[in-house]
């Protein structure tokens, strides 16, 4: 029996109040019926009237979410030949026949191209020179025939190149079926494993994957487990029994090692598979301990271990393989407090790092043999540079990708030895695109309490930048320590072609400006993300770049709950908004551990099982603090499929919002029926929603073509 059931609501009429196809076709909004369910925690009562959205299997749910999509489509209605054109226009700027540079291992060079007119890639080599006989390994395409989705990530490449074995998920929810096809007969095997996490790797017998699943109630990836080809059952290697912790695993570059990688936010564990012997027991590198973060690379005589021992932005130690564990680590790259390390990797005859200092991310070369360093630099004001596909561990060589919000992303092949930078492909815009009409710019404004805070800005040239009437798309992230780094994107054109200024405001929560700028945005001092956001939105408005008439902004996921709890608290500020995918329910959420991903995010967020936590969460959590005053104009998206964000979090949001605020803004509210957190799959499919946004955006500031 369902909550719905127990409550005596059974009946469709009884969810939606007054709404019918006349009235949706009048575009009058749904509206979801108030049945109170009493939360209780620490002594106290919250009501919440549309807890019952979480039951998707209770009579009307669905059924109020598609009748919030028809209102949708109906008020959207207008924007519908503005929508195509702006797709149309998108689409023209990709060039549909494009490839990615091919990438050496072993004698094979490997890559993925696509065909004009075809959503996915295909995947495929070319054996002896990156210009040799192409041979395709699987076409995604055909894959994806008769599915509303289709994801299939790069396969994972047998040793003896002679198989792969590749992860499909044809629902979003990130649960991947895997098969075998043999390339020297190109069949694909009958045996197939289901319910992974589509994580995997081989082992260097040519007979055994190794691979992740993930619980199916709560999608944490705890279990590690071996597959021999042929055999009847699977072998678990590893369990993670703490709910806090998540497994996942990679490969050495030396193909040494197989490693079990388990973490917390704040915590990791390292254990060792002998890639030669995957059936030998597992070895711990290093054991885990509250606080103590690290990862490592495997340098054929030794490891490199980057870590925060005693060094909040982590520094690099090095240690034998006979001794792994902390207290035979020797620094090598000592902790400096200007600078974050963010990821290592290891070459036989280089170590590179990827370091971030006041918001700039940097490639830093070490030869391991004499110890001289060098940075990789660019000579714009901020960009975005990082390591591209390297899988060869003897090798002269680094792939190097590059991009910043002029320039569309480049891959560059570095000569270690002299530094020779050469440009293996620049990604293509057509359209007539030209960087010389477009100028980036990184400013620094001072929050509320007199923290310097970048802003990563674009527009096009020619713009009065003091008018005060220029129309801006403001957005960020924020959370879990990611950077928003300012990259490239066509879309966005269709933005500045018509006179916005976009920007990126680098708000703690984040790791811009080192580990600190992530402390001071999580757990207790969360509410600097938010007013970091609004702060920044001030500042631009203060120059005089545009006004709160003409200012938009968007964030998806937990960059969604930025758009709630800035909504919040500064509505004033914002014409319209978009939440994509939005973490709104966030105490609900985070007191219930059935709920996928919970427990583990207790360190982001802090565990509202202990009371100062849950009261700091309750002072902001989006949803519970809707109040009966003015908001924005609000295009609202989910997925009904969702495994990270569950769809009824916008759900109950939008139902709320509706029933308290008093404006006479609009309000949508989107569910793809189809899909999960990332949207459609298909690479032009995934545009229209795109085109969605940006017409909901473009139709308030009055712009129709």
């Amino acid at each position: 029996m369902t909550q719905l059931e127990c409550a005596g609501i059974t009946g469709f009429a009884f969810i939606l109040l007054g709404l019918g196809a006349a009235a949706a076709r009048a575009a009058e909004p749904p509206r979801a019926q108030k049945i109170p369910f009493r939360l209780e925690k620490h002594g106290e009562a919250r009501t919440d009237d549309y807890y019952w959205l979480k039951d998707r299997s209770a009579p009307g749910v669905l059924a109020y979410l598609k009748a919030e999509n028809d209102y949708t489509e109906e008020m959207l209605k207008p924007t519908e030949k503005f929508r195509g054109e702006l797709f149309a226009e998108m689409k023209g700027r990709i060039k549909q026949d494009d490839s990615t540079v091919p990438f050496k291992y072993g004698e094979y060079y490997y890559f993925k191209f696509y065909k004009t007119g075809r959503e996915y890639p295909v995947y495929a080599r070319r054996r002896g020179a990156a210009d040799g006989p192409e041979e395709v390994l699987l076409d995604v395409n055909e894959l994806a025939k008769g599915q509303a989705f289709c994801q299939v990530r790069f396969p994972a490449i047998r040793p003896d190149h002679k198989m792969i074995a590749y992860a499909v998920d044809t629902k979003g929810r990130r649960f991947f079926t895997v098969y075998f096809k043999d390339l020297v007969t190109g069949r694909v095997a009958e045996e197939k494993i289901e319910n992974t996490a589509g994580n995997m790797v081989w082992a260097n017998d040519n007979r055994t994957l190794v691979y992740v699943k993930q619980n199916p109630e709560t999608l944490r990836w705890e279990r590690v487990f071996s597959h021999e080809l042929g055999a009847k059952e699977d072998k678990e290697l590893f369990f993670e029994a703490d709910e806090t912790f998540e497994a996942s695993i990679s490969k050495a570059g030396t193909e040494k090692y197989i490693f079990i990688r388990t973490g917390a936010t704040l915590s990791t564990e390292y254990l060792l598979i002998d890639a030669d012997t995957p059936a030998a027991p597992v070895k711990v590198f290093q054991p885990r301990q509250k606080g103590l973060e690290y990862d490592i690379a495997d340098g054929g005589d030794k490891f490199y271990v980057l870590n925060n021992e005693g060094a909040r932005n982590f520094k690099v130690s090095t240690c034998s393989a006979v001794n792994t564990g902390k207290d035979a680590w020797t620094e090598l790259v000592p902790h400096r407090e200007d600078t974050l390390l963010e990821s290592l990797e290891v070459f036989e005859g280089w170590l590179v790092l990827k370091e971030r200092s006041k918001a700039l991310g940097r490639l830093r070369v070490f030869n391991r043999a004499t110890g001289a360093d060098s940075y990789l630099d660019f000579d714009e004001p901020a960009y975005l540079a990082d390591l591209g596909d390297n899988y060869e561990y003897r090798t002269e060589k680094l792939r190097v990708t590059y991009e910043s919000m002029t320039t569309p992303l480049s891959v560059y092949d570095i000569n270690l030895r002299d530094g020779f930078r050469a440009l293996m492909k620049r990604q293509e815009v057509l359209g007539g695109f030209d960087p010389e009409n477009y100028k980036a710019e990184r400013l620094w404004f001072a929050a509320r309490d007199g923290e310097k805070v970048p802003v990563s800005i674009v527009y096009k040239k020619g713009l009065d930048l003091k008018s005060g009437a220029n129309p801006l798309f403001i957005t960020s992230y924020g959370s879990y320590g990611y950077s928003s780094d300012p990259d490239f994107s066509s879309l966005r054109l269709s933005l500045l072609d018509r006179g916005f200024i976009f920007a990126l405001p680098h708000i703690r929560g984040g790791s811009e400006m080192g580990r600190r700028w992530y402390e001071d945005g999580r757990q207790l001092k969360k509410k600097n993300t938010f007013y970091d956001f609004i702060d920044a939105t001030r500042y631009l408005i203060d120059l005089g770049y545009t006004s709160p008439a003409h200012v938009y902004a968007e964030g998806g996921s937990a960059g969604g709950l930025l758009m709630g709890a800035v909504a919040n608290m500064a509505p004033e500020l914002y014409r319209g908004m978009i939440a994509a995918v939005p973490f709104v329910d966030v105490v609900t959420t985070m007191l219930d551990p059935d709920i996928p991903l919970t427990t583990g995010e207790y360190d982001e967020w802090g565990n509202p099982n202990i009371k100062e936590y849950y009261d700091y969460i309750l002072s902001y959590s989006p949803y519970d603090n809707v109040e009966k005053k003015a908001y924005p104009n609000l295009l609202i998206t989910a997925g009904l499929n969702d495994s990270q964000v569950q769809y009824w979090e916008p759900a109950k949001w939008a139902a709320k919002l509706r029933d308290m605020k008093t404006d006479k803004n609009v309000l949508l509210l989107r569910t793809d029926m189809e899909v999960g957190h990332g949207g459609k799959s298909g690479r032009f499919e995934a545009l229209k929603l795109v085109a969605l946004e940006y017409a909901f955006v473009l139709d308030l500031e009055g712009i129709k073509e």
